[in-house]
């Protein structure tokens, strides 16, 4: 790494408090010292999306923060983990709660659905059946792979009240 380059970890926790307050958590810091001028990236994710004022705001206070505690010439860029990001912890299924996902099984089973609500280790999965739109629970343990889909056109009302718990649920989030 070039010199004057903050690490990862000096990346995290200078900046973490001030993501914290702001409602997003760093999911990754990708420093790439190869390009000119070195660039910084922070990965941040929270329950609500990512818009261009809080990314603009992020980045001013990231800049702020990292200039005063490590000067150096380096770009610093926040951005969102990306449609591509697998699934891999109950939070990511939370927040990806009405999106349609391609899951694969442990056991290779595959099957595209829309998250649902999530907890106690699992998630429910709102899939297309015989007779229509049901729910099914995957453990989280059983899941393989999960990754978001992007979609063109607007899914189903049974659907989404299945999804997103406007039709009658228990007491998972």
């Amino acid at each position: 790494m070039a010199t004057g380059l903050p690490s990862q970890t000096q990346v995290i926790e200078l900046l973490d408090g001030e993501f914290a307050r702001a409602g997003y958590e760093i999911e990754d810091v990708v420093i790439d010292a190869r390009s000119q001028p070195p660039r910084i990236t922070v990965i941040a994710d929270g329950d609500t999306a990512l818009d261009l004022d809080t990314v603009a705001d992020l980045s001013r206070s990231a800049s702020d923060l990292l200039d005063a505690d490590i000067p150096g010439s380096y770009v610093i860029e926040v951005s969102s983990p990306g449609v591509d990001r697998p699934l891999t912890s109950e939070k990511h299924f939370r927040r990806a709660r009405g999106r349609k996902v391609d899951v694969t099984l442990t056991d290779g089973t595959k099957l595209t659905g829309r998250v649902g609500a999530t907890g106690d280790g699992a998630v429910d999965v709102v899939v297309r059946d015989g007779k229509g739109w049901s729910t099914r629970q995957v453990p989280l343990d059983d899941i393989a792979k999960a990754v978001v889909q992007v979609e063109f056109s607007p899914p189903s009302q049974r659907e989404m009240e299945l999804a997103t718990g406007d039709a009658e649920k228990g007491g998972r989030t």
